[in-house]
């Protein structure tokens, strides 16, 4: 009886040394930088794309409850994905809603009612959920060439590094001195560069008077569930397409950015974890949700932090970021949409600007594959968009194509 008691004890007393002990570790790996990278990757995935959310809610006919619940749902589950994925792992990993899904669902979803949108929502999880326990998925991304992946990342990020120096057209005075901010930055305290932008950029604004905070207020999110219809139409016209679409737009380029960045956790665990957290929460109006790839790369750059193993750091940040937007998706959007477009594209530019290199580095670095890593670059760079699917995919799909004809087979 003793021992049982002891070894009772002796248990207890290892799980709280060890929660300590992880407690610990997180705040003397954490850092300024990485928290500033979480803020920049949530900033910047919410402005991006939240009004594709909106506009993807309205066409189920949501009323402002329901897209508030979206927005509840979403934040929540990108928050816990992101915070137990990348403690688990130590690893950066981030996750997102499917912003091509959310485009999809734009032109879908009209005609259809709120519970047959929820089901098909449901499908679309288990779908991931069931690529994520087979594994299939990662299977075929192993034979993804790491220069291809690489060529592919610079790709999905050129339009972002563009956009800092486009946004000079309407903001001149903004964006030269975010990017001298940016330079002295780099020159003198290159760890807090992205910080300095981001303040002296919210500065500037906020004295040209463009911070528009005159209608923000601060009320918790309540989430409203709706009972899911499996029609077969809906399953078929929207749970399945939006399937596709997030695996091919949204988790194989984030798959590469893992890959890019030098980290190597398992996949299909990964996989089959944004497959659940999507099941669970769609009843809510989650409907996809996967891995992130630009606001990852954010959060895996040398600005989230120096050590490339304490950069989870930045994603559990971002992680306490998104819940916060989910419990507060009432007020988030008119936060977010405070901040002027041009500050939040050139800050993401200059954010990516060292990823976007590293990735080109390394995709034309072998001379045998750089022409299909070229490829790969420029069609996922160009945009365009095939059945519903986006660039990434065809750039892939290209620059595998090319790599296997033009590669000259190795003599033994």
């Amino acid at each position: 009886m003793y021992t049982i008691t002891h070894n009772a004890k002796l248990t207890k007393l290892c799980a709280i040394t060890h929660s300590q002990r992880c407690s610990m570790s997180l705040l003397k790996d954490f850092s300024l930088s990485s928290l500033t990278a979480g803020f920049v990757a949530v900033l910047v995935g919410y402005t991006s794309s939240a009004v594709i959310i909106f506009q993807a809610a309205a066409a189920a006919g949501a009323s402002q409850a329901e897209v508030t619940s979206w927005f509840f749902a979403l934040g929540i589950g990108m928050g816990l994905s992101t915070l137990g994925l990348s403690l688990y792992y130590k690893t950066p990993i981030l996750t997102a809603w499917s912003t091509p899904g959310a485009a999809l669902l734009v032109t879908s979803l009209p005609g259809l009612s709120m519970a047959e949108a929820i089901g098909a929502f449901i499908f679309c999880g288990a779908l991931i959920t069931l690529a994520g326990i087979t594994g299939w998925f990662e299977r075929l991304m192993k034979f993804l060439p790491q220069e291809l992946a690489t060529a592919m990342l610079a790709g999905v990020l050129l339009q972002f590094g563009l956009a800092a120096f486009h946004s000079a057209e309407t903001h001149l005075i903004l964006v030269i001195s975010m990017f001298a901010l940016y330079l002295l930055g780099k020159r003198f305290f290159p760890r807090y560069a992205i910080l300095m932008v981001l303040f002296g950029s919210v500065a500037l604004v906020y004295l040209m008077g463009e911070l528009q905070l005159d209608r923000l207020s601060f009320e918790l999110a309540t989430p409203i569930m709706t009972l899911p219809s499996f029609s077969l139409t809906a399953l078929i016209g929207v749970g399945i397409p939006l399937f596709i679409v997030t695996m091919a737009s949204q988790n194989m380029p984030g798959i590469a950015v893992i890959k890019a960045s030098g980290y190597l956790p398992p996949l299909s665990p990964i996989i089959t974890w944004t497959g659940i957290t999507t099941l669970l929460l769609a009843p809510l109006g989650a409907f996809a949700l996967n891995l992130a790839a630009i606001t990852a790369a954010i959060c895996m750059s040398e600005e989230a932090h120096p050590d490339k193993q304490r950069r989870y750091t930045a994603a559990v940040a971002a992680s306490i970021f998104y819940i916060l937007s989910g419990l507060l998706a009432a007020s988030v959007a008119t936060l977010m949409f405070a901040f002027p477009q041009a500050l939040v594209l050139t800050l993401a530019g200059l954010a990516l600007l060292s990823t976007i290199g590293n990735s080109l580095s390394v995709a034309l670095a072998n001379p045998d594959g750089r022409e299909a890593a070229l490829i790969t670059f420029l069609a996922t760079a160009s945009g365009m968009t095939l059945f519903g699917i986006g660039s990434a995919f065809w750039g892939l799909l290209a620059g595998v194509l090319a790599w296997h004809l033009m590669r000259k087979p190795s003599i033994k």
